[in-house]
């Protein structure tokens, strides 16, 4: 396991802040109330290493294969249903939407290979990642990509904590399936949106994990 380089800043922060009211709280505080200088450290150190496990990376063997859509991101499927898609493909797709607790591992991956043809950052709400309108509503970061076997549309949502997105991809660039897409500081949502009539692997409130978990296509990614 490695920490991401999004985290590095943030951790040194909370480091910091970490030794500051330790040391506060036993030169000043140890002698008369003991037990209360060892209940901050307690407490001050489970938040730390929180922080330090939110910007974990961890060594995983990724799945790969022309006809596989891999999962985007580690987290819950709470969404799985037919949309119109008024942002890009202007249809109608299956959207496959991931809910990403503080717990998961936050750095996304590129579902497919191929050559980004579409990203753009929206500007929006903070409702929380499981509303129905967050999707189309909150601040978010859709990247298409296209290879020989069609075009595949991801967003990066936004929710009540995580409000800040990172994407790393551009117009124009080749990318590798699994390779790193972004991240999401604290918490929030990813949502994949495939052909209707696609072949689904996952169900409904089934775990999934970035890079792993994959859904075979079955057709061409449009119709």
């Amino acid at each position: 396991m490695t920490i991401h380089k999004e985290g590095y800043k943030t951790i040194l922060i909370c480091a910091i802040v970490f030794a500051v009211v330790n040391l506060v709280s036993f030169y000043f505080i140890s002698s008369h109330i003991l037990w209360l200088s060892w209940l901050i450290f307690i407490v001050t150190l489970a938040f730390l290493l929180f922080i330090i496990s939110f910007f974990r990376v961890p060594k995983r063997i990724y799945t790969t294969g022309e006809t596989l859509i891999v999962s985007p991101a580690d987290g819950k499927v709470v969404v799985m249903e037919e949309i119109t898609d008024e942002e890009y493909f202007k249809d109608k797709r299956l959207q496959i939407s991931i809910f990403m607790s503080p717990a998961n591992v936050h750095q996304n991956r590129v579902p497919v290979g191929g050559e980004v043809v579409y990203n753009q950052y929206h500007k929006g709400k903070y409702l929380v990642a499981w509303h129905p309108k967050s999707s189309t509503e909150n601040e978010r970061h859709s990247v298409v990509v296209r290879n020989q076997k069609g075009e595949l549309l991801v967003k990066q949502i936004a929710g009540a904590l995580a409000k800040r997105i990172i994407n790393y991809l551009s117009v124009g660039q080749q990318v590798e399936q699994t390779g790193e897409m972004g991240f999401i500081k604290f918490g929030s949502r990813v949502d994949v949106l495939l052909p209707v009539g696609a072949v689904v692997k996952v169900k409904l409130n089934e775990n999934v994990l970035g890079g792993l978990q994959c859904w075979p296509p079955g057709r061409k990614y449009t119709p």
